[in-house]
């Protein structure tokens, strides 16, 4: 095979093709063992574009096909064309606004006939070649503020527009970008600030606002204390020790209450409060007429949660077998195909399952973080890593949120939940990373 087309096989890591084909049948599996129904013919159902299997299992073919012509393409032509996707991501982000459908509550998908299109996906792939493109250039120092502050603007824009789309679970995974850029030597002291950040507004959903505030203005005295010597020395260390001090009170008196009232959706505020087991004080803020009563809303929140945990652990260790389960045959758990398919694998294959089917992402991730080690080029090499990042940001938050240790965010498992954007978008990362591995003896800028 290689003999008759070589410029195809040449260089190919087969398998990371592999590892891809085997998630997608566990995905085309786990569809079909809950929306199959009992006398249907499989053949002509899986043909027939009626079914969701059916339907995925068109995308997947769609996906292979489009894979195909990036294993046909040049390396060079994602390098030259980085920056006119990123433009035509942006532009597709912002055609929603005029064009959207309203879909369970998200506003960032387009009806194309009977195919929705989700741009802020597809931007994905857009983001990560702008990204290594930048960061490969000759003229980029990686070292100054400004590499940093444009580094930065290519992720959060889309990320921006995105949560305007009330897709807040997608602008999310943007972030993940970031630990590219911390490969490439983004300072350890804005991974430092964006922890402390996040604690600080964990720490504001727990503790009572005056309470944590009395607490922070504690900290700070002491810590001015101990620094005495210091500070008289060197009067910046006061000015850092305050302005860090005033900024944590901004986040927890404005930027909190503004991120779960104005940011936030009110099912996913609900969901969060839910999951640390506290009411939510920002209900009445978030009510608007026709809403439903906020006990009646704490009830729903983490509905799905039971449910998802219900069916993982009714599987067992080998699970109750394929198109046995009862908790997503009957549909007792929403999304089940979707964001919730990890409980469908739980449920059907059991403990025993679920850990095959961990160990091929975890075989898969790294692998590409391996692939990403061996390139010459600094764009394959950022772009790589880019993959390894989205890849497991949707799987840790996915697998997470399915058994409750996360809030639920909306966001699929990569090859596996339904969605022919989502198959498309990660099929097309794969497939681009695997073009750029082929050449890895040659330098892309």
């Amino acid at each position: 095979m290689s003999q008759r087309n070589p410029a195809i096989s040449k260089g190919v890591d087969w398998v990371l093709i592999w590892l891809y084909l085997a998630l997608v049948a566990i995905g085309l599996l786990s569809i079909f063992s809950v929306t199959y129904h009992e006398g249907d013919n499989v053949i002509q159902s899986f043909l027939g574009f009626k079914t969701n299997y059916s339907k995925q299992f068109y995308f997947f073919i769609g996906s292979l096909t489009l894979g195909l012509f990036i294993l046909l393409t040049d390396s060079k032509f994602f390098t030259a064309t980085a920056n006119i996707w990123y433009a035509v991501g942006i532009f597709l982000l912002l055609l929603v606004f005029p064009f959207h459908t309203e879909v369970k509550g998200t506003e960032s998908i387009i009806r194309l006939g009977g195919f929705n299109l989700q741009p802020a996906e597809l931007c994905k792939v857009f983001v990560n070649l702008a990204l290594a493109k930048y960061l490969s250039r000759v003229e980029t120092d990686f070292s100054t503020p400004r590499s940093h502050l444009i580094a930065s603007a290519i992720i959060l824009v889309p990320a921006a527009i995105t949560i305007a789309q009330k897709e807040t679970g997608l602008a999310l995974v943007f972030l993940a970008f970031f630990l590219v850029m911390f490969r490439e030597g983004f300072p350890a002291g804005y991974l430092i600030a964006g922890f402390s950040i996040g604690v600080l507004v964990v720490a504001t959903l727990l503790v009572d606002k005056i309470i944590l505030a009395l607490a922070l203005s504690a900290i700070g005295i002491i810590m001015i204390y101990l620094l005495r010597k210091q500070i008289k020395r060197r009067r910046r260390l006061l000015f850092s020790i305050a302005m860090i001090w005033g900024l944590s009170i901004i986040t927890i008196v404005f930027v909190v209450p503004f991120l779960f009232t104005k940011v936030l959706q009110k099912h996913q505020v609900e969901r969060i409060f839910s999951l640390i087991g506290k009411e939510n004080p920002y209900a009445r803020l978030n009510t608007v007429e026709g809403d439903e009563p906020a006990a009646t809303s704490k009830k729903d929140a983490d509905y799905n949660v039971r449910q998802s945990k219900i069916a993982i652990g009714s599987g067992g260790f080998s699970g109750k077998g394929l198109l046995k389960g009862t908790q997503t045959r009957f549909d007792f758990v929403p999304e089940q195909g979707t964001d919730f398919i990890f409980c469908t694998i739980g449920e059907g294959f059991g403990f025993l399952g679920c850990t095959v089917m961990l160990g091929i992402y975890l075989f898969l991730l790294l692998r590409i973080v391996n692939i990403a080690e061996r390139q010459r080029s600094v764009f394959s090499r950022c772009y790589a890593y880019g993959v390894a990042s989205v890849f497991f940001f949707h799987i840790a938050i996915n697998v997470c949120m399915t058994i409750g240790l996360a809030p639920v965010i909306g966001i699929p498992l990569p090859f596996i939940s339904y969605g022919g954007t989502s198959l498309l978008t990660f099929s097309t990362m794969l497939f681009i990373l695997i073009r750029l591995d082929a050449d890895r003896q040659m330098v892309l800028r």
